[in-house]
């Protein structure tokens, strides 16, 4: 069984290797950002409640997302393991999450924040899903369905940088909280997504 927490800076690039994970050791992606997302564009009542504070850069308040993560890892497919993604973000929703379930691995992806605002910036999304960077694509449709592609209202520089004081302030002392547990990984974010992968890959298994 592999049950991994990945933490990091938000754009560190959590999505990026949990989809490489669960490619790999065939266990979901579970990313609490998904399924608000989700929800959002469905426009049920948690969608409309997530969004105002997304849209702000806050985090979604704890009893929500808890309720969340604790039905998904109930689900078949989490018998043998699973990636969580954007959760837990804060000491109280780890210590909740610790009575759900046990972790084997928190894999911290450091990052510049620097680097961080660039890369949420310039991204543009599109109602299907897909998701495009204006470093590599100056297009303003989707190549996927043909859709107008936006930005994001989380994506926007000032709001990046307020999720980021959020994370200083509130997710980063879950390092600390998981170094004391002995299950803290550090890996370079830093790099490109198949070099920080291979990091990953060594140290699941043990080499």
């Amino acid at each position: 069984m592999i049950r991994i927490i990945l933490l990091g800076a938000p754009g560190a690039g959590k999505g990026s290797q949990a989809s490489l994970i669960k490619n790999k050791y065939n266990i979901p992606h579970i990313s609490t950002g998904d399924v608000f997302r989700q929800n959002i564009a469905e426009k049920t009542q948690l969608g409309k409640y997530a969004q105002s504070f997304m849209d702000r850069g806050e985090l979604v308040p704890d009893e929500v997302v808890i309720d969340i993560v604790a039905e998904r890892l109930k689900k078949e497919d989490c018998q043998q393991g699973f990636i969580l993604d954007g959760f837990p973000r804060t000491i109280s929703q780890a210590q909740s999450l610790d009575k759900i379930t046990e972790i084997d691995y928190v894999i911290n992806i450091e990052v510049d924040f620097s680097l961080v605002i660039g890369r949420l910036a310039g991204r543009r999304a599109c109602n299907c899903g897909e998701v495009y960077h204006i470093s590599t694509y100056q297009g303003v449709f989707c190549t996927k369905c043909g859709g107008l592609l936006y930005q994001r209202e989380d994506d926007k520089e000032a709001t990046v940088k307020n999720r980021l004081a959020v994370y200083e302030k509130q997710t980063a002392p879950l390092i600390e909280y998981y170094k004391s547990k002995n299950i803290l990984y550090n890996v370079d974010g830093n790099s490109n997504v198949a070099q920080t992968f291979k990091e990953v890959e060594r140290l699941i298994s043990g080499n």
